[in-house]
């Protein structure tokens, strides 16, 4: 038994394997639903309203889908380019960073400075501090042939032992009674509600436009072009006139900078301030969300809600009936799995000797 390319890539069985991806993840959920003594059908029903049955319920699962999407446009770039960018949640912690060494209120009080400027100053530096994150990997790998997946992958610790520092050192909250917070954002930069009591804000509007601008980049410009043509093959599109080297470098300023302004956007919108449990890993997430969305832009919208939905939607049924919320990791963790193969699979097929 071996693997053996196929002669033609069909476009069905590419669309599919995400939906057969999620069909085996819900029958391996299912099973374990089935361990833990609860039944299956209440527990899917009760995830599901946790998730959209409600006003409240639907803007959680959009909130947390904000971040997500953000961090999901990142992988989703980078590995179009073949550049596997491990390292999105230390890129958000640096965006989220940056964004409060800018726009926090140091000292009481904040610079004299029009709101849209400073506005616009923030999130400018949220996300140049994640490209810079991720510049240093891909010149690694474009100069030297340095594994990125490592790189990324090890800068995420020390971003978070970094950002730890700064919460316990110049960056912490006086007014914060000793916990590990950085000073707060100025309200005035604040995202506003799209839905009044609720959390969720106008984030979610900025990560769909920038999904959408993504697809309009690769699908119509030049830029676009030589990252797909990149990712297909990187020494044919060099051979063709590609600049692959530059074209890798500006993958990485794009992807980086989307993850910082995923965790200014986490800020602005939903905390105010920096604390080191904002993210519940959003930047591993968006590699799910990625895979799930088969590295389609426009694709990613809806699998950070499906992912956001079986997060929020867990702690929901959790308290119901009492599976462990848990299980809503495992299903991201099968998630990714099964399409991972299952895209295999609609590339490759199993020969029999």
């Amino acid at each position: 038994m071996r693997l053996e390319r196929r002669d033609e890539t069909s476009r069905l069985a590419l669309a599919l394997a995400p939906l057969l991806a999620v069909a085996f993840t819900l029958g391996v959920a299912s099973l374990l639903v089935r361990w833990a003594g609860a039944p299956v059908g209440r527990t899917w029903s009760l995830m599901f309203a946790g998730a959209f049955g409600s006003v409240f319920a639907l803007a959680e699962t959009l909130t947390r889908a904000t971040p997500l999407m953000l961090t999901g446009l990142a992988a989703a770039v980078a590995f179009r380019a073949r550049l596997y960018n491990i390292g999105a949640e230390g890129q958000l912690y640096a965006g989220a960073i940056a964004a409060v060494m800018v726009g926090g209120l140091h000292g009481g009080a904040s610079l004299t400075v029009p709101t849209a400027l400073l506005f616009a100053a923030t999130m400018a530096a949220a996300a140049l501090a994640g490209a810079l994150l991720l510049l240093g990997p891909a010149l690694l790998k474009s100069r030297l042939g340095v594994d990125e997946v490592v790189t990324t992958l090890l800068a995420n610790f020390i971003v978070l032992l970094a950002v730890s520092a700064l919460l316990d050192g110049p960056m912490k909250d006086p007014l914060a009674m000793g916990w590990p917070q950085s000073v707060a954002l100025d309200p005035e930069l604040e995202l506003g509600r799209l839905i009044e009591r609720t959390r969720l804000h106008t984030g979610l509007l900025a990560a769909i436009a920038a999904a959408v601008l993504l697809w309009a980049l690769l699908r119509f410009t030049v830029w676009g072009f030589d990252i797909r043509a990149t990712g297909a093959n990187s020494r044919a599109a060099a051979f063709a006139g590609v600049p692959v080297g530059w074209t890798v470098v500006r993958v990485a300023a794009l992807s980086g900078g989307l993850a910082g302004l995923a965790g200014a956007i986490e800020v602005a919108g939903r905390t105010g301030y920096v604390t080191l449990d904002m993210s519940p890993g959003y930047g591993y997430g968006g590699i799910v969300v990625a895979m799930l969305a088969g590295l389609h832009p426009l694709g990613v919208i809806a699998a950070s809600v499906f992912v956001a939905g079986v997060l929020v939607g867990a702690d929901s049924m959790s308290r119901a009936i009492g599976v462990p919320t848990y299980l809503a990791d495992v299903m991201v963790a099968v998630a990714l799995i099964a399409v991972l193969v299952a895209g295999l699979f609609a590339r490759w097929r199993l020969r029999w000797r």
